[in-house]
């Protein structure tokens, strides 16, 4: 008889011992269940993506740049969306605002430009903000003529050597002297300077510091 209650007794220790083992599973599974859908709702390693509004945000302008004649100017002034809008510049260098009327925009930097519009709208509006950024560049071209494939009128949007020219024009014709390119350039006093350019030198990168990037109305010949 004893026997038989040490028996069902050890049954019951088995029993319950395994119901413990599954009881622990199932809490330690929800625990990972949980764990995991907290992670997803939290974005992962917040402190370390996120970067300061300044250090992505683009410069407005190049202070450095002089607005001219065909450029278009994209002129905002903030919580005033109907004096806000994109203007070219006239062949006159002027732009026409509504209520400050008729303003000279060529020869002036963007950042001046606002300083004057600024001042300008203060008699109509409370604190005006005008910020003024090119949107399209019209008035910086260089020029290319003679024996080249696409002679013409070029703008200077980017940095661009006398080689990239002549690649953008397609290239040299057959018979172009190539050893006698030129190019004129006209200095802030009027004075015109001629600039030689040895097109096969270049090419096998001989005396390269000839291939000189170009300013605005700059002309390359191609003779």
């Amino acid at each position: 008889m004893q026997t038989i209650v040490s028996v069902l007794r050890n049954r019951f220790l088995c029993v319950g011992l395994v119901s413990l083992l599954f009881a622990g599973c199932a809490m330690a599974q929800t625990q990972v269940a949980s764990d995991s859908s907290s992670r997803d709702l939290v974005p992962a390693d917040v402190s370390s993506t996120a970067k300061p509004a300044s250090a992505s945000t683009p410069a407005p302008h190049d202070n450095d740049f002089i607005i001219g004649n065909g450029d278009v100017l994209n002129i905002n002034v903030w919580k005033q969306p109907d004096l806000s809008r994109a203007v070219p510049v006239r062949s006159d260098g002027k732009v026409s605002l509504p209520l400050i009327g008729e303003v000279k925009a060529a020869g002036q930097t963007p950042a001046k430009l606002e300083e004057q519009l600024t001042s300008m709208f203060k008699p109509y509006l409370a604190e005006p903000e005008v910020t003024v950024i090119v949107e399209q560049i019209n008035s910086q071209k260089f020029n290319i003529l003679g024996r080249v494939a696409k002679p013409g009128s070029y703008p200077l949007v980017n940095p661009t050597t006398v080689l990239d020219a002549i690649a953008l024009a397609g290239g040299c014709r057959d018979f172009a002297k190539q050893k006698s390119i030129y190019i004129l350039r006209r200095d802030p006093d009027g004075k015109e300077t001629k600039l030689a350019f040895n097109y096969q030198e270049v090419i096998k990168g001989k005396n390269t510091a000839q291939n000189i990037e170009l300013q605005p109305r700059d002309t390359i010949v191609v003779p």
